[in-house]
């Protein structure tokens, strides 16, 4: 089945496609939760002022009354369903960013350019960030400042006892896992990406910034969470992984499990957590992790929000945390756990896109023998964010993007879902309306390119 471009409300769609789009959350998005994050940000920038001053002088001053007009001046575009404009400040991705808006533009057939409420929302979710960005790269010596790390940081401590309770969980765990049997080992892995998933919960871009941290042990919880996973593909993920390993015994190989980060704070520690399990049972022998390489979506992980990460991990006041981050450092020390920020993650393409525009990125994930892809963000680019049927496949919603095995750890924030079971879809509609977008419900949905 053919699947239409989400649009923004009022958007045409190729007669091809089919009609109008009115998703009421992307309505809600443009007309709401971005002007939220933007009028965060410019008053993040106001505040620090002086910080500006006492490290640059009158020139930092200057160059903060500057982002913040343009990002005024974005704001205002947004919300007056203003054209789209070129990037200016050339960096390296900026060529591909124009280029996707000429390929927009053509796309409408109108002669018009593409507008905020006249293109496809998940493109101009993304083109807001990068703006931001823009603006802040335009007046140096502010290029290097994340409008978004207060948020990340105060969610972060607000989480602070959940961190600390699955640290000492996995800890206490991990005293024993050398005695583990195979079933006992998938147990624990069950439930650490279970933990995993419902960190998913944790996203500062939803809730416009305001705290969403996880302030609750997530142990306690897992259980009744369980019929709230629509799609459960839990025990093909731990088949793919066990057999991996006991195929290492005939025929030594190096088994590459790769992450793509969503949000940082909880869900971060949450993620290293379950690539501790995976290197510590020898279900891998080293973990891949790709963050983003600017701030984006308020809480998606950069390299600067994961290496502070580790570094409080380590000074913490707490043992189980301070440990934690200690054995996390060794891993990175030692090439046991590699980070990766390739532009192609703030880019505005779906990732079926990826072959063509970086190239070198498709041929490394072709190098793992499991990618998890976190978050909501991640799962929209997965399926192109179309309005799929949901009992579309998950293998036809990715139309041809299988580098490797994939699996996507999900909490619902965005209005599509594929890979239903017939009716499940409309019964959620009937009995929760807000079911899509309200993070209560999750996935655990797998790919397999070679067993198709």
């Amino acid at each position: 089945m053919a699947a239409r471009p989400r649009m923004m409300p009022g958007a045409e769609v190729p007669d091809s496609l089919s009609a109008k789009y009115t998703g009421s959350f992307a309505y809600f998005t443009v007309k709401d939760r971005l002007p939220q994050i933007l009028t965060k940000a410019i008053d993040t920038v106001h505040r620090n002022m002086d910080t500006f001053f006492e490290q640059h002088g009158q020139e930092g001053v200057e160059a903060e009354k500057r982002a913040i007009s343009l990002m005024s001046k974005l704001r205002n575009e947004l919300q007056t369903d203003k054209p789209a404009l070129p990037l200016t400040d050339g960096l390296p991705d900026t060529d591909l960013w124009n280029e996707y808006l000429d390929q927009q533009q053509a796309r409408l057939d109108t002669g018009e350019s593409p507008s905020w409420f006249k293109s496809p929302w998940l493109y101009m979710e993304c083109y807001m960030y990068r703006r931001i960005q823009e603006s802040l790269q335009l007046n140096p010596p502010m290029c290097d400042f994340d409008a978004f790390n207060e948020a990340k940081t105060q969610s972060f401590f607000a989480s602070q006892q959940a961190v600390i309770a699955i640290c000492t969980y996995f800890l206490e765990m991990k005293k024993k896992i050398e005695c583990f049997k195979d079933t006992q080992l998938k147990t624990e892995f069950l439930l650490l990406m279970q933990v995993a998933l419902w960190g998913n919960r944790c996203d500062l871009s939803i809730s416009s910034g305001q705290d969403n941290s996880q302030k609750f042990n997530p142990l306690t919880s897992l259980e009744s969470l369980k019929p709230s996973i629509l799609v459960d593909d839990s025990e093909v993920v731990w088949e793919l992984l066990i057999n991996n390993k006991k195929n290492k015994t005939s025929k030594p190989t190096c088994t590459r499990i790769d992450i793509v980060l969503d949000n940082s704070g909880f869900e971060l520690v949450t993620d290293l957590v379950l690539a501790d399990f995976l290197i510590t049972s020898q279900l891998a022998d080293v973990i891949h992790f790709h963050g983003k390489s600017i701030p984006w979506f308020v809480s998606d992980t950069t390299k600067k929000d994961f290496d502070w990460t580790l570094k409080k991990m380590q000074a913490a006041n707490q043992m189980q945390m301070s440990k934690s981050g200690v054995m996390w450092a060794k891993n990175v020390k030692q090439g046991i756990w590699v980070y990766h920020n390739h532009p192609f993650w703030t880019l505005p393409h779906e990732f079926c896109d990826m072959p063509l525009v970086a190239d070198d990125l498709y041929a490394e994930l072709q190098k793992s023998n499991l990618i998890f892809f976190k978050g909501d963000l991640n799962y929209r680019k997965l399926t192109g964010d179309r309005k799929w049927s949901y009992t579309v496949s998950f293998d036809t919603a990715l139309r041809g993007f299988q580098p490797a095995p994939l699996c996507s750890l999900r909490t619902l924030k965005a209005d599509i879902q594929v890979g239903l079971k017939p009716g499940q879809g409309e019964q959620l509609a009937v009995s929760d309306t807000e079911w899509m977008i309200s993070g209560r419900y999750a996935i655990i949905q797998f790919s397999n390119p070679y067993q198709q």
